[in-house]
């Protein structure tokens, strides 16, 4: 087993699965909290978009799903903000849009072809090493201002009315932490692949919030199983010869129903 982790590939994998693991865990607990467990899906859905217009147009698939995932959020949260439609609807319409699009370019570029499949289903075991470390470059960009202002950020979740009155820049921060969760999203897509991206956002905190720890001991305990699971997972892919992205997914779920299952009534 030893002998596995001594591999470059695998050590390459391991490092930007772990950093992914400790940005999701960090981004959904705030989108759980938020009660946006589905952004991350609609999020994932504009960068499927994103992705099938850069192939289309013979760009960098995920600089094209960047930009269109983030304008997308940044555009259903302001119609969000002005109260015109509820955040479940804003998110419907976000999701919607982004899966139309992707479809509807698919079918110009004549269906679906290798690169479009790795970013549907993740390919983590294929990240190199110059990969790797920006994915930890970007993943630190995005925690540490996220664990700095965690009072902030949870002051909003809770209540963006008492937030604003607090003096809190209220509309400046969720803009902030939008974009973060965009960039988290795009990230994850090597890991877990658009299909299951959510899953890294959702899953570790709800099993987390199970435990009834406390806010940062939840956070704590979040990355936590989300990093287990990812390490496993890798793990577990190579000696199964099975897909990375459901190992890892799969292993979430048991954390979660482990967690529900543990939690008194």
């Amino acid at each position: 087993m030893l002998e596995l982790f001594q591999q470059g590939f695998i050590q390459n994998a391991l490092l930007a699965g772990i950093a992914t693991a400790i940005m999701c865990a960090l981004v959904g607990l705030f989108l759980v909290l938020r009660k946006q467990s589905l952004f991350g899906d609609a999020l994932a859905h504009m960068a499927f978009g994103g992705i099938a217009l850069g192939l289309f147009l013979g760009i960098q698939p995920l600089f094209a799903a960047a930009a269109v995932a983030a304008l997308g959020a940044l555009g259903m949260t302001r119609l969000r903000q002005t109260g015109r439609i509820p955040a479940d609807a804003a998110i419907a319409v976000l999701l919607s849009t982004g899966l139309a699009l992707g479809i509807t370019l698919v079918s110009l570029v004549q269906g679906f072809n290798t690169n479009l499949f790795s970013f549907l289903f993740g390919s983590i075991l294929l990240v190199s090493r110059e990969e790797a470390l920006m994915t930890a470059a970007i993943a630190v960009a995005i925690a540490a201002p996220i664990a700095i202002h965690q009072r902030k950020l949870l002051h909003l979740a809770f209540s963006e009315e008492q937030a604003k009155a607090s003096g809190l820049p209220a509309a400046m921060l969720d803009y902030l932490f939008i974009i973060a969760a965009s960039i988290a999203v795009i990230v994850s897509i090597r890991l877990s692949g658009i299909l299951l991206v959510s899953s890294l956002l959702v899953l570790p905190n709800l099993a987390a919030i199970m435990l009834g720890l406390g806010f940062k001991r939840t956070m704590l305990a979040s990355a936590a199983i989300s990093v287990l699971a990812v390490v496993a997972g890798v793990w577990l892919s190579y000696v199964a010869n099975i897909a990375p992205s459901g190992a890892i997914v799969i292993l979430l779920v048991a954390f979660f129903l482990a967690a529900l299952a543990a939690k008194k009534p």
